[in-house]
């Protein structure tokens, strides 16, 4: 493999959290590599309305494209498109990525790598993430009031999604979309005495324009009729990179990290949606983002520059 040099800190993920570790690194004067596959939640139609300062919301794809442009201001920060096959530790400490046929090494990493959404799968579904089919009542639940809620889902996770969306219209529904319905029966009575129907069924197929739903069709032949899908079939945390260098996970995969965004292996640091059940905001990605730089770069000062 051709090695292209040694950096700072090689961040793993270009969305919300890497790019806002990527901008404070690079204003600390360190060196930055950052892995931007192109994917993730951040790279669907969806307009985020409760980020500070964008009066009118910013689309997710242009709040990157806002990122990657501040960024490209640091000459000691670049940006590459490839996919880590593997990132291991060195007897030194230091880090080797390894993509398409290259290494970098690092002397920290920060990991922003998502998750991964469940959402119901059929012809184009991609086209209807962000514009009417959705998995966050914080982000988009106020811009779905009064209309026809199909909840996506068969747990009491989705049960309480569907609930809390009732305190913004009155026609919600649940479709399981599983071979099993594994509400409990408290949420079944709470569903019963809110008026919302659940459907235990399976999608088959959808039907709309633009990215705009107008129905999905159940394997028994229903044709639901709706205006926005929200979809609560969980996510899994994008953590493979973290347990190839051995850092601690969580029972549901999650990187578990400190305060300060610290995983238990010295000098690797996490931020993000990767890094947490719940909480999935944008402003907590550039948060988590900022702080998990901020210990990377004292981590890489000389011990007589440290404090403790």
């Amino acid at each position: 493999m051709a090695h292209q040099g040694h950096v700072d800190v090689v961040i793993v993920g270009g969305g919300p959290a890497g790019l806002s570790a990527a901008i404070y690194l690079a204003r600390y004067n360190r060196s930055v590599l950052l892995f931007d596959t192109g994917h993730g939640r951040s790279t669907h139609h969806q307009v985020n309305r409760n980020y500070l300062g964008f009066v009118d919301g910013v689309p997710a794809t242009e709040l990157r494209r806002i990122g990657r442009e501040q960024l490209g201001r640091y000459s000691g920060a670049r940006v590459v498109h490839h996919l880590i096959d593997r990132l291991q530790t060195e007897p030194d400490g230091s880090f080797t990525a390894h993509a398409q046929g290259h290494t970098w090494s690092s002397s920290a990493v920060v990991l922003a790598t998502g998750v991964l959404d469940h959402y119901p799968h059929f012809h184009h579904w991609e086209s209807y993430v962000g514009t009417s089919m959705f998995w966050c009542i914080a982000c988009d639940g106020y811009e779905n009031r009064g209309r026809d809620i199909l909840v996506v889902g068969h747990t009491d996770g989705a049960a309480g999604e569907a609930l809390q969306l009732h305190s913004l219209t009155d026609k919600v529904r649940v479709l399981t979309n599983s071979h099993t319905n594994a509400i409990t029966e408290k949420f079944a009575r709470r569903l019963e005495g809110a008026g919302i129907p659940v459907i235990h069924d399976r999608i088959a197929g959808a039907v709309g324009t633009d990215g705009r739903l107008d129905h999905v069709i159940t394997a028994g032949g229903l044709r639901l009729g709706l205006e926005a899908l929200f979809s609560i079939q969980g996510a899994t945390p994008e953590s493979r990179i973290a347990r190839q260098l051995g850092v601690a996970t969580n029972e549901a995969g999650y990187i578990v990290v400190d305060t300060d965004q610290r995983t238990n292996l010295p000098g690797a640091f996490a931020a993000g949606d990767v890094t947490a059940l719940h909480s999935h905001q944008v402003s907590a990605a550039v948060h988590e983002g900022a702080q998990a730089a901020s210990a990377a770069n004292y981590f890489l000062y000389p011990p007589e520059l440290k404090v403790d």
